[in-house]
């Protein structure tokens, strides 16, 4: 099949790239920039806005699939940027897969949909949206998932995939704030709770998005539904940051922060970077502080079931992966 990729030049991106190609897929790729090292798999690219519907049409145009993967994520930000590229990215999709009669959407989702502040122990997608979100991300992201999942229909096949907290090699986002706030002395453990987290290694989360696309017809189970995926090895959230430090050869987190002070701070920087020109994220804010000291795992069975999905790297061998391209990198 030939397949657009959005966010193709992204971690989870590039990922989903790479297993098409190595299966004899057509891959294009719809990014801001243009990256070489799809230049060098034999990657279309076209580079563009997820608001240009007119670009997005043109990028579509002769794809049998859409794998809409590129989002504005982040902690912080204007609501204005996070719904343009959120929602009316994910509109102008939709639009483009009627218009050029594309029959199969996969959208890369978030957990954080759900996410109300509260544990999430083994919770499945069952699980409403929350009235109130502490974020634009989550937000946007769950008005956008809505949105792909009520077009599921005869002549468009959707589902969406939930990935929680994706990490390996390659890894621009999650690995790389861990080490950096660690390195500057700034990353501190809230709270001495033993809450327990979903991650998924990367390669996982990209295998899950191939197996619905295979799965994905105008008659499937799967279609209009939404599913989680993660490594389905729930572990102490201080103990895979640990892990990520020593695979960085970096000690691990000691020092604590009560839970109840880390939302102070969180809504007081808030506040700070809102009426003063403060540049970058907060160090902290009240959607990181609740997350970082609740348990968010997942149950895993629908994706297993439906989708036949195996998680094939353990997080221990993608620990040791990961300990190597780190390793390579500071070469």
């Amino acid at each position: 099949m030939k397949a657009l990729v959005t966010g193709g030049g992204g971690f989870l991106g590039s990922a989903i790239v790479r297993l098409l190609m190595t299966r004899g897929d057509e891959v294009r790729s719809f990014s801001r920039s243009e990256y070489p090292e799809l230049a060098q798999l034999g990657v279309e690219q076209v580079q563009g806005d997820l608001a240009d519907q007119d670009c997005l049409m043109e990028a579509a145009s002769g794809c049998d699939i859409i794998f809409h993967v590129a989002a504005q994520a982040g902690i912080w930000g204007d609501y204005a940027g996070y719904h343009r590229a959120n929602v009316t990215g994910t509109e102008n999709i939709i639009a483009a897969c009627r218009e050029n009669g594309i029959k199969h959407l996969v959208y890369t989702g978030s957990p954080s949909v759900i996410f109300d502040g509260r544990d999430v122990e083994g919770g499945d997608e069952s699980l409403p949206y929350p009235v109130h979100f502490e974020a634009n991300y989550p937000k946007t992201k769950a008005l956008a998932e809505q949105m792909v999942l009520a077009a599921n229909g005869p002549e468009l096949a959707t589902v969406s995939l939930r990935p929680h907290l994706i990490w390996g090699p390659g890894d621009n986002h999650l690995v790389p704030r861990i080490i950096a706030r660690a390195k500057a002395g700034k990353l501190r453990r809230i709270g001495n709770r033993h809450c327990l987290v979903d991650t998924v290694y990367v390669d996982n989360a990209a295998q899950a998005h191939l197996l619905a696309a295979d799965r994905l017809t105008h008659d499937s189970p799967i279609g209009g539904k939404s599913y989680f995926i993660s490594n389905g090895q729930p572990i102490p959230l201080w103990e895979m940051v640990n892990a990520i430090l020593d695979a960085a050869g970096l000690p691990p987190v000691t020092r604590t922060i009560p839970p109840q002070a880390a939302y102070a701070i969180g809504a007081l920087c808030e506040q700070l970077w809102k009426f003063l020109p403060m540049k970058g994220e907060p160090p902290m804010t009240r959607f990181v502080a609740k997350e970082l000291s609740t348990a968010h795992w997942f149950d895993i069975s629908a994706a297993r079931r439906d989708l036949g999905y195996q998680p094939e790297i353990s997080i221990a061998e993608g620990l040791k992966r990961l300990k190597t391209w780190l390793s390579e990198r500071e070469a």
